[in-house]
């Protein structure tokens, strides 16, 4: 356990410390009737915060863990412990990722409650839960070798293709649709929903207004940017585009004096600089690639422009996206070019007459 003491970094305040790590599965009281449990995960990112809400006579949750047997002990400990024996009236993930909402469909049948999801996350989690056992589509394998992958790297990802349900339970198969600006009783307290984008298609927060709360979800953590990528499902989206507006819609929806409680890392203050920093945070790599591509790059070779990190096997699949999501952008800002070689690779380069301006 760290030691916990209140703290200033780079222009947030964290009234925990930035190094405050929770026993897992041990709930610390946030505000009246909101409390935090942190559970581990096995891989780089290693815990996810999850949000316990007393709700009259039982609890909601927001978010859930990934579907892993320890995770599942963590819960049962406490529906048995902490939470009383009380029931969970129901369970709402902020979005679609395994870690979110890997064990929603099990607690859903363990309390017969329902699933609270905005439309496109729970059908794009469907959908990728559904891809488990199938062998990659070659439309798929296309897109990686139009990205740069040689055959190594090709095989690579298709031994991974269908991991996404391995980590998820079950959904159920009726859900109960939420959306941007929804308002909802919890604990006979005012919570308003509040939509990102880019991240996840229809990524929700929730903001209480009377506690100055924020479950920001990934939509805005305090020191890393989560992932925005292009599929092969969508070779063509520009999800950047969407999470640099949203990223801007928020800071202008939401007050500055709010407690932010984030899926990752810990809770802070100081929401509009964290706003900010994200939205020139990609900016400037935008600026970055744009200057990168003077000379013709194909997306595996733009990696310095967004990473200061060497990309490895475990991370190419997201820095590939995350690439993408930035040259797709510029494309639709029409800064650069992109043409295809004679082995159907993508080359990108400036287009000759832009200049490296600011897009709102």
């Amino acid at each position: 356990m760290h030691q916990e003491t209140q703290e200033s970094y780079r222009g947030l305040q964290y009234p925990w410390g930035r190094g405050v790590n929770p026993e897992p599965g041990e709930p610390r009281l946030i505000a009246e009737g909101v409390y935090w449990v942190r559970f581990p995960m096995p891989m780089s990112l290693d815990h996810i915060n999850l949000w316990l809400l007393e709700d009259g006579d039982g609890w909601t949750i927001v978010d859930t863990c990934l579907n892993l047997p320890d995770a599942r002990d963590i819960w049962e400990s406490l529906f048995e412990g902490f939470m009383g024996g009380k029931p969970v009236t129901r369970v709402i993930c902020t979005h679609m990722h395994p870690d979110h909402v890997g064990l929603a469909g099990w607690i859903c049948e363990r309390f017969g409650c329902d699933l609270w999801m905005s439309r496109a996350e729970y059908l794009m989690c469907r959908s990728l839960v559904a891809d488990t056992g199938r062998p990659a589509p070659q439309v798929a394998v296309d897109f990686y070798h139009r990205a740069g992958y040689d055959e190594e790297q090709l095989e690579q990802y298709k031994k991974r293709f269908g991991f996404f349900g391995k980590a998820v339970s079950p959904l159920p198969d009726r859900y109960r649709r939420m959306v941007d600006l929804e308002t909802l009783n919890i604990g006979g307290r005012y919570w308003q929903i509040m939509e990102g984008s880019g991240h996840s298609p229809e990524h929700l927060c929730l903001y209480c207004p009377a506690l100055k709360l924020f479950i920001s979800g990934d939509q805005v953590l305090p020191r890393i940017t989560p992932n925005v990528s292009v599929f092969p499902t969508e070779p063509e989206g520009d999800p950047l585009k969407y999470w640099l507006r949203s990223s801007a819609r928020l800071r202008e929806r939401l007050p500055e004096d709010l407690l932010v409680l984030p899926s990752h890392e810990a809770p802070f203050m100081g929401l509009h600089v964290r706003l900010t920093q994200i939205l020139e945070s990609h900016k400037e790599d935008l600026s970055a690639l744009f200057q990168l591509l003077a000379e013709p790059k194909r997306a595996v070779d733009c990696f310095p422009a967004l990473f200061k990190r060497e990309i490895g096997k475990g991370s190419l699949g997201l820095a590939t996206g995350e690439t993408l999501a930035h040259l797709n952008c510029l494309l639709g800002r029409r800064r650069i070019r992109r043409h295809s070689d004679e082995h159907g690779v993508h080359w990108y380069v400036q287009d000759p007459d832009a200049i490296d301006v600011d897009d709102d």
